[in-house]
């Protein structure tokens, strides 16, 4: 099977690729995630993760498979990024509590000069949270580097009243759509002889 060459550091894009029990290797690419004013956050997310993917293939070469992906925040059409300190991040959870917001998750696939692309789109709902509360997540150091000032899959699940979408694409990296590229490509490994929780 041909490795997939993940361009993305991220910890937690890597472990849901595990997942999906495909062989690859992390290849490190700077690609600006800066939208322009007005952009909207599918077309954005859609995007950078193009970027991402393309610039690994400038770097493997034509005949590698190179996936990148993008996370965005959204709520009422903007994108929030990621926060620049921790004030800023209380800031942000602040604007989300008690309200819905999307989390636009793209991957992108490129491959013999060839892309493609997969979106997901999942509205994610936040019971009230006090500035205390935001704060003190804040100060944790985990909102740092997230888009939208929260990890799903850490203490923030605590605010999360519901989810309607994709819980792997709020993480990082939506899974159904990237088997769906990787089967297109017939590069989806069958499941892990041992489960990638297990002890």
């Amino acid at each position: 099977m041909t490795k997939v060459l993940l361009a993305s550091k991220s910890p937690r894009r890597q472990a849901l690729l595990r997942q999906l029990g495909v062989d690859f290797a992390v290849l490190d690419v700077d690609v600006p995630e800066v939208p322009r004013p007005g952009q909207p956050p599918i077309e954005y997310a859609v995007s950078v993760a193009a970027a991402k993917a393309r610039a690994g293939a400038i770097r493997a070469g034509a005949e590698s498979v190179v996936l990148g992906a993008d996370t965005d925040v959204s709520v009422d059409g903007e994108i929030l990024g990621k926060p620049q300190d921790a004030g800023h991040a209380a800031q942000m959870l602040l604007r989300l509590s008690a309200r819905e917001h999307q989390v636009c998750s793209a991957v992108a696939i490129v491959h013999g000069g060839e892309l493609r692309t997969a979106l997901s789109v999942t509205t994610v709902e936040f019971g009230p949270i006090s500035e205390a509360a935001a704060m003190a997540y804040a100060e944790t150091g985990e909102p740092l580097g997230k888009a939208g000032a929260y990890a799903i899959q850490g203490y923030a699940a605590r605010w999360i009243r519901s989810i309607k979408g994709s819980y792997s694409g709020v993480v990082g990296l939506p899974l159904f759509e990237t088997a769906a590229l990787l089967d297109a490509l017939t590069l989806t490994a069958q499941p892990p002889t041992t489960p990638p929780n297990s002890p």
